[in-house]
């Protein structure tokens, strides 16, 4: 009796392992819809994946009020009405890059490594004047402009250590203040976690947007920024 309650423990255990690690579709906010008590989204139309990995002990890109921070730099080619950015670690299991994906060379060599995530806290900001993919390569001295920041969201799996410390949000864009239109021109994804602690880890991050937005690029630096728009 006792084994046979022990593998139903362990069953359901694995079971709800699997469903706290499932990446549901990733939704707009512009056309919500609340029925029966739940939001109900229309999933964005243009989704640009990047499966990247940190190793232990990596050198931050920028050391913010004593935390760790990393950049992912991304080219928006089109005027966007709402942008979308999700961050998990670790990356879910079965979920893999396909042709159209941007991957971290880091990556290569540590997929499906599950045992290093992080507590992901995100912010997405816009530079200021790198409206040409010509500006791209001064974007080192920009001025960048805060568009959002998210910690924890209801709406992310679990992480494996069962805490929803998984991060989403979703940035509208103001036309009447250039700071916060979402116009063409590049922006980053800032990530750390939230205690000062290391990074490391996988993590899957996803940008999406209401339109299509074809030429999309991010990259972990500015040289891959511009590689990928000139293949």
């Amino acid at each position: 009796m006792k084994k046979n309650l022990l593998n139903v423990l362990l069953i359901f255990g694995v079971v709800g392992f699997t469903n706290a690690q499932k990446l549901d579709k990733f939704g707009a906010e512009m056309g919500k819809k609340t029925a029966m008590g739940k939001e109900i989204r229309v999933p964005y139309t243009d989704l640009s994946s990047y499966f990247g990995y940190i190793k232990p002990g990596s050198a931050p890109d920028e050391v913010r009020d004593g935390k760790n921070f990393y950049y992912l730099y991304i080219w928006i080619p089109a005027v966007a009405p709402e942008l979308g950015i999700r961050m998990i670690s670790p990356i879910p299991e079965g979920t893999k890059p396909t042709g159209t994906d941007f991957v971290s060379p880091n990556y290569i060599g540590n997929e499906g490594e599950n045992k290093n995530f992080f507590d992901t806290w995100i912010t997405f900001e816009k530079a200021s004047g790198i409206v040409k993919k010509e500006d791209i390569m001064n974007a080192k001295s920009a001025k960048w402009n805060s568009l959002g920041t998210n910690d924890d969201s209801g709406e992310m799996p679990a992480q494996p250590s069962g805490s929803k410390y998984n991060s989403l949000m979703r940035i509208l864009s103001e036309t009447s203040d250039p700071l916060k239109s979402l116009t063409v021109g590049l922006y980053r994804v800032g990530f750390t976690t939230y205690k000062k602690g290391e990074v490391q880890g996988g993590f899957l991050a996803q940008v999406g947007a209401p339109v299509k937005l074809p030429g999309v690029a991010i990259s972990s630096d500015l040289d891959g920024i511009m590689k990928a728009l000139n293949k």
